[in-house]
């Protein structure tokens, strides 16, 4: 292949270059860019000073010789091109609206299901609904509690809709509109299909605003939508595993096609082909790097391992400015950290004064207690001090130490930490309009619990924990004592049977009935399981208040 310095130096080359009956400035702008090849190197002449090197009437370029006087394209030679050239630019501009097409159907998607929900006529459906799409696993009981294998998480059926919706419209839109344009200056027909289809996958690839945005902490949509953020956390793991899908397919199609064209050896050479392989390899690590495995196990490398292409992304930035945001408004405070017997730790930050809304979390950073990686956070549910002692302001949240971060706790009077919220969990409106609440409750799941006590007139506890984790009935106990006894089920070593709770709810009357759960996964989805089984029976509203990392 002819190189740009060559091009760059040949008389004959320049002067062919030259046109008529176009505007000068597009003809010097073109000069510029790509007379030669590579805009990079600059040309021995500009257009205009090319203009007088041509002498006499050129004749028409001969066929498969070295090119080595001003010349002219043939007739058919030109207008092959001028057809594929303006086919190739239609193309370019159609694949670039399909492109805009999949990134709006994903952001849009969910703000036009929420409004739906809103509209009047949807009120009776929607509650049947949730029973059959909403609450129901893809695969038996699994939700929160990872897959065999730690395989990942199994989604909901709603959340399958909408993956299987998004990769069906991501499909169509990648195989609709390829035409060939034969007789073609470069390619055969297979040549040139797989060419336009290796284009447009390599588009269409660059889901990648969504899969930032819907990972982010201040997702846009969270405001504009009443879903959870651990539903866009779910549905960011998807879109990024169909992004490096088509990433992959792209880049198999270009190997293909220029293999077959002869030109591989050259292309591999050049700038956008080496990046493109360290972007193909960078993005089939992540996805390794992002199974549950490694991110129970190591979620500091798993973090690490998203950075390089967060940098790029407005939509990352912004987030993490508003980050930063809340942590300098929530500003640096003092936690008093104490021992809640030999597994947990209650943390008090005095000062800060959030509403008591139920449904709230934060992320806490403990800066001192690993200073080599003072970003290390963990989200948290948070409950007013208040609901525990005499405090004007302040808010508590109960630990359960464990590896990583949290081992470290220790009992200390004034221990530094950052605050970066609060944050919803999930919207909390349908639950408010139930005629009933049902919390149910594990280990330090309590604390996201409590504050419902407050904020609905009408709620019945039930709690359990583990014998070894008897101290956490001690540390909560003065808000539990605020509970009628008929209105709160404490069990320390025994399981709650959820479907029970459900039935002995459903046996009193109540027209709606709200479940609110918080625990391990596997009561959370034992609790979905038993909602599911209630359909047909009342109405049911059930709120999961977890996170599945």
């Amino acid at each position: 292949m002819t190189s740009g310095e060559c091009r760059a130096g040949d008389t004959a080359w320049l002067t062919k270059c030259a046109a008529d009956n176009v505007p000068l400035s597009a003809l010097q702008l073109f000069w510029e860019e790509s007379s030669n090849g590579d805009p990079s190197i600059q040309s021995k002449w500009d257009y205009v000073t090319t203009l007088s090197h041509i002498s006499g009437e050129p004749k028409e370029a001969p066929v498969d010789e070295v090119l080595n006087t001003t010349a002219l394209f043939s007739e058919a030679s030109w207008t092959t091109n001028y057809g594929v050239l303006t086919i190739f630019t239609e193309f370019q501009f159609v694949t670039a609206k399909y492109g805009i097409a999949i990134l709006m159907t994903g952001f849009a998607t969910p703000i036009v299901l929420t409004v739906l929900g809103h509209l009047p006529f949807m009120t009776g459906a929607s509650d049947k609904l949730r029973h059959y799409l909403v609450y129901p696993s893809v695969i038996g009981t699994y939700h929160v509690r990872p897959l065999p294998f730690n395989l990942g998480n199994s989604p909901t059926i709603g959340h399958a809709i909408f993956i299987l919706f998004f990769l069906t419209i991501t499909v169509v839109l990648t195989g609709v509109s390829i035409h060939s344009t034969q007789p073609h200056s470069f390619f055969t027909k297979y040549q040139e299909i797989m060419n336009l289809t290796m284009l447009r996958t390599g588009i269409n690839a660059f889901a990648l605003p969504l899969v930032i945005l819907f990972a982010g902490r201040n997702n846009a949509l969270l405001w504009l939508t009443n879903w959870s953020h651990s539903t866009y956390t779910l549905l960011h793991r998807w879109i990024a595993r169909i992004f490096g899908l088509f990433t992959t397919v792209h880049s198999i199609l270009a190997l293909m096609t220029y293999k077959d064209i002869g030109a591989y050896p050259v292309e591999e050479k050049l700038p956008y082909w080496i990046w493109g392989s360290v972007a193909t390899v960078t993005v089939s690590i992540m996805l390794v790097l992002s199974g549950l495995y490694l991110r129970r196990a190591q979620y500091e490398i798993f973090i690490i391992s998203h950075r390089w292409i967060y940098a790029a992304a407005a939509v990352w930035m912004f987030d993490r400015l508003m980050r930063v945001g809340r942590i300098l408004k929530n500003g640096m405070r003092r936690a008093r950290v104490t021992a809640v017997g030999t597994g947990h730790v209650r943390v008090d930050v005095n000062g800060i004064r959030w509403s008591g809304e139920p449904g709230r979390h934060c992320y806490a950073y403990f800066p001192t207690l690993k200073p080599l990686r003072p970003w290390e956070n963990h989200p948290f549910s948070v409950m007013p001090t208040y609901m525990l002692q005499l405090s004007t302001a302040g808010l508590t949240f109960f630990i359960r130490k464990s590896a990583g971060l949290t081992r470290y706790l220790e009992t200390n009077p004034s221990l530094p930490i950052l605050l970066d919220g609060p944050y919803p969990n999930n919207a909390t409106s349908s639950i408010m309009e139930c005629d009933r609440v049902l919390l149910i409750g594990g280990g330090i799941g309590i604390t996201a619990l409590l504050p419902w006590k407050q904020a609905h007139r009408n709620v019945k506890l039930a709690w359990s924990v583990k014998a070894a984790d008897s101290a956490l009935i001690d540390a909560i106990h003065p808000a539990l004592d605020t509970l009628p006894a008929v209105d709160k089920d404490v069990r320390i070593g025994n399981r709650l049977d959820v479907r029970a709770l459900l039935e002995s709810e459903e046996a009193k009357g109540w027209g709606k009935v709200g479940v609110v759960v918080c625990g391990p996964g596997g009561l959370c989805d034992d609790a979905r399981v038993a909602v599911v089984s209630m359909r047909g029976r009342g109405v049911w509203v059930l709120e999961v208040d977890a996170y599945s990392w």
